[in-house]
This record gives structure tokens, C-alpha cells and sequence, in this order.
């Protein structure tokens, strides 16, 4: 049993694993199920960070006004609206995600993932107060052809993030005593 549903608002935010793994097929399904969306790029497109923020663009549809930068990669995350979520909840599917092995910016990558979709599945601003704004599953998946899950850790561990390794799957999320030490804005318990 893995301890992570992307269908549900729940931790860890972003997941690597063998492109084949039937939890993964179940999951999205399973979001598809409800009226979420399942967007997919290659990682082979993602080689910087404006290569990330151009890639998601194009597969979500970004507006023409989007910062192209991390900072906005992050701001459009939490606020991307029920045209593009179906009211409910993306799961951007990253392909080939071997080929993002050492990349020099994959640890600010997956903390700019964290940050977008903790406030977005957590319904907080940046400082971590509740908003007003709708709770909206977000989670992103990056497929493995051949690297093992595992041997991704050591190039995303930071104390910021919460890094775990399960089997044949690699989990991140935010360390919340680092990010929201407070109980106001902490992920709701099921």
C-alpha cells in the first residue's frame, strides 16, 4: 500500500516512479473519475527553469501574461481555475523523467512543485493563512523508464522538503515545521 492518493488533496505533492506502476494508473483514473485533469510533458523539455515554466504552459495553457519564472511557475500552480483543474484537481505527468537525473536544478524544481501545490491543496496564501479561494487537488508524477525512484533522493534532499523513499516510489513535500511551524494553514488530517 503506498501512502500517497493523487486524487485526494493529500501529501506528498510530487512523486517519482516506474512509468508502469499501477498505483499511478489507478490514481489518475481515479481523478479523472471525479472531473480533474491530467496534463503531461517530457522531461527532456525541462532542462532550466524557463524550459519548466514553457513546457507547463504550453500543456495546461497558460495565459500569454504568465512570468515565465519560478515565482510564477509557483503563483500560477496555486490559481489555475476550473477551466484547466474541471473544478477539481490536475496531476501533471512528467515522461522519461531519467533524463532529469543531476539536473543542477532539480532541487528548486521540485521546491517550486511543493510550494504551488501545498497552497493550492491546502487553500493558503504564500504565508500560510487559510484563503478564501477553493481547495484544489494538485500533484505531479514523474515516470521512471529505467532509474530506480530512490536514486533521485540525494539530488532533492534539502531541509526545506520532506523527502522519503517507499519501495519503488520517491515522495516530496514541504517540511511544514520549516515552511508553517503553526497549526493555521497545516494540511487538513484524514
Amino acid at each position: 500500500m503506498t501512502s500517497f492518493d493523487v486524487s485526494k488533496p493529500e501529501t506528498p505533492w510530487v512523486i517519482f516512479g516506474p512509468r508502469d506502476a499501477v498505483e499511478f494508473k489507478e490514481q489518475t483514473a481515479a481523478l479523472r473519475a471525479a472531473g480533474g485533469r491530467v496534463y503531461e510533458v517530457q522531461a527532456r523539455d525541462l532542462v532550466d527553469g524557463a524550459a519548466v515554466c514553457d513546457a507547463f504552459a504550453r500543456a495546461v495553457g497558460y495565459p500569454g501574461s504568465f512570468g515565465w519564472n519560478w515565482d510564477a511557475l509557483v503563483d500560477r500552480l496555486d490559481d489555475l481555475g476550473d477551466a484547466l483543474t474541471g473544478g477539481v484537481g490536475i496531476v501533471m505527468v512528467v515522461r522519461g523523467a531519467d533524463a532529469l537525473l543531476g539536473a543542477d536544478h532539480l532541487r528548486l524544481f521540485m521546491t517550486m512543485l511543493c510550494i504551488g501545490a501545498d497552497r493550492a491543496n491546502n487553500e493558503v496564501d504564500p504565508d500560510g493563512n487559510p484563503t478564501d479561494g477553493p481547495e484544489v487537488i494538485e500533484h505531479f508524477l514523474f515516470l521512471l523508464d529505467d532509474v530506480r525512484a530512490e536514486d533521485f533522493a540525494a539530488g532533492i534532499e534539502h531541509p526545506d522538503l520532506v523527502v522519503r523513499v517507499e519501495g519503488d516510489f520517491l515522495t516530496v513535500a514541504l517540511d511544514l515545521d520549516v515552511w508553517r511551524p503553526k497549526a493555521a494553514g497545516r494540511p487538513k488530517i484524514s
